[in-house]
């Protein structure tokens, strides 16, 4: 598998670039926004479903795992520069949240994989969390 490297008896992922269009094939989704934004590269991805937790951890660039479908999804990936949206567990955003994303020019895809399996299966291909781990000082309740 490519990506996959070894060191000190540990096995763990080289970060990888895939373009969209290797992410719709690695999720089997479908493509809702953004059909002619598929050889857009995406190195690393952030899975949430919380708003606050996305604009206080995510990454400019990096694709957004959520089950969320409402406009404020929308409005975050665009004040962070968020890449694109991958809405899980077959989520289907209304036709507002659709023409924000055509408008804004964010590319939104739905697979039908939970965000667990999501995440797992973009990992085992090589992409990297945005972020690993939060220190206590980027922690809140």
């Amino acid at each position: 598998m490519s990506g996959l490297q070894i060191s000190a008896g540990s096995v763990y992922y080289k970060e990888l670039i895939l373009k969209l269009s290797e992410v719709v094939e690695i999720l089997d989704a479908d493509v809702i926004v953004g059909e002619d934004n598929l050889d857009m590269e995406v190195k690393t991805a952030f899975g949430a479903d919380l708003m606050s937790d996305v604009l206080a951890f995510a990454k400019a660039g990096s694709l957004l795992l959520t089950g969320l479908t409402n406009v404020q999804v929308i409005r975050t990936v665009d004040i962070l520069d968020i890449a694109a949206i991958v809405l899980v567990r077959g989520k289907r955003p209304s036709e507002e949240t659709i023409n924000m994303a055509r408008e804004l020019k964010i590319p939104v895809l739905s697979t039908k994989y939970i965000l667990f399996e999501t995440a797992g299966r973009l990992y085992a291909r090589g992409m990297v969390g945005c972020l690993e781990k939060v220190d206590n000082a980027s922690t809140r309740d």
